[in-house]
């Protein structure tokens, strides 16, 4: 089995779906997902290995560089955070306007968001700190990475 496929079940197996699940959810049929992995990606046609990393949220070179480092599946962990633009007040002023609209979405008041099937104020206090959190982190990391993707050459930090 080549190193793309042993990346790819890795994958499917930590998005806690079964491989039958898997692929109907990314709209392939499951004999044509398990041929793949049997046979390997590399005698898998383009379009359906494409399917298969968006469905895992990657792209194919993301699986070709975890293929190589075989570490974890974190594409981030190749460019550690230190690498990326620091957020300035504005940014982080940014962040907290598009938290609270999320928090707000979140809120059973809206009615149109919910998180795993409970509104925000359904949900305990350690499962409600927990989302907040992850959900600032993330605002945090695209922010840092949006920066440092367009944010031309002559205008950064060196």
């Amino acid at each position: 089995m080549d190193r793309r496929t042993e990346v790819i079940e890795r994958l499917i197996d930590e998005t806690g779906l079964s491989k039958k699940a898997f692929a109907e959810k990314i709209g392939l049929p499951p004999t044509t997902l398990r041929s793949m992995l049997q046979r390997g990606i590399g005698n898998a046609t383009v379009d359906n290995v494409i399917k298969v990393c968006k469905g895992l949220g990657i792209t194919t070179d993301d699986l070709e560089k975890m293929a190589k480092n075989q570490t974890d599946s974190n594409i981030l962990k190749e460019e550690p955070a230190e690498y990326l633009p620091t957020l300035n007040a504005k940014d982080e002023k940014d962040i907290q306007i598009e938290l609270q609209k999320m928090i707000d979405g979140l809120s059973s008041n809206s009615g149109y968001a919910a998180f795993d099937g409970e509104n925000l104020d359904d949900m305990d206090e350690e499962d409600k700190e927990l989302l907040i959190a992850s959900l600032e982190n993330s605002l945090r990391l695209a922010k840092r990475l949006a920066k440092q993707k367009f944010t031309p050459n002559k205008y950064r930090n060196k």
